[in-house]
């Protein structure tokens, strides 16, 4: 079921839900997408797990969600994601993000821990400094659009034989890249920007798995490590790919959300 659920503060979030022809069949995994992209990102890791009830979205000013009346912080995208749930009569999820979305998840685990059997921690970390960086991005995007940041962001998320290779998933995420809302873009950059879920990370109480990318320039595996450092209980595996891991490897990333979601009740 696809649909569009309205937020206190004027947005509207698009969701996928596939849970009633799965029911059943554990619990749902709720997946969330990084900046720059949408929900499509996860196509091959639910494509390579079938009968596994799954829900995902786009994050505000992403893909087909937009924006709300006021500005946004972590909190706001957590409380999206709620939203979805609540849509789609689910009380628990396993939260599985990427990136940003991965700090939504963990915002998620500290404050709506009744909600979360499990966290999915891709490419992700606690707090992206420096700011500088962030400044500079939805600057470029506000003034010039999202052309100018496609190249570098490709090099981020892709090792380069995966960039080269001519294989077409590259030039569909060239299009979901320029297609992103450069507003939405900045806005979500700077909750990147500001947030800093460190000091909170103890109190995750439930299972989580922290995928790094052995590649990943972004996020590389020592700020996962510090996730499992921080997260109680924690634990890490890799894959051979750069920061969109669940692009680039979609079959060993359902494989390990696959085997930590039995693990989950």
């Amino acid at each position: 079921m696809k649909g569009q659920v309205q937020t206190e503060d004027g947005a509207s979030i698009a969701f996928d839900i596939d849970i009633s022809t799965r029911s059943g069949a554990g619990i749902p995994i709720l997946f969330s997408n990084s900046l720059a992209s949408d929900s499509t990102i996860w196509d091959g890791v639910i494509a390579a797990l079938p009968g596994v009830p799954v829900i995902r979205y786009d994050s505000r000013g992403h893909g087909q969600s937009t924006l709300g009346e006021r500005s946004a912080d972590i909190g706001t995208l957590g409380k999206d994601a709620l939203a979805v749930l609540d849509t789609a009569g689910v009380e628990r999820a396993i939260v599985c993000g990427l990136s940003l979305g991965g700090l939504t998840a963990m915002w998620l685990g500290v404050h709506a821990a009744e909600r979360t059997s499990g966290l999915v921690l891709a490419n992700t970390a606690a707090s992206y400094p420096p700011p500088e960086m962030w400044r500079e991005r939805y600057n470029t995007a506000l003034a010039e659009g999202m052309e100018p940041l496609v190249d570098a962001t490709l090099q981020r998320w892709f090792k380069p034989a995966f960039r080269s290779s001519g294989n077409p998933v590259v030039g569909r995420i060239v299009d979901m890249i320029k297609a992103t809302d450069p507003r939405g873009y900045a806005e979500c950059a700077r909750i990147l920007e500001v947030t800093d879920l460190n000091p909170v990370l103890p109190q995750i109480s439930c299972p989580s798995l922290v995928i790094a990318g052995a590649h990943d320039p972004s996020t590389p595996p020592s700020r996962g490590q510090e996730l499992v450092d921080s997260i109680p209980g924690a634990s890490m595996a890799s894959l051979d790919a750069a920061h969109m891991s669940c692009v680039e490897d979609p079959g060993g990333f359902a494989s390990l959300v696959r085997n930590f979601a039995a693990n989950c009740t």
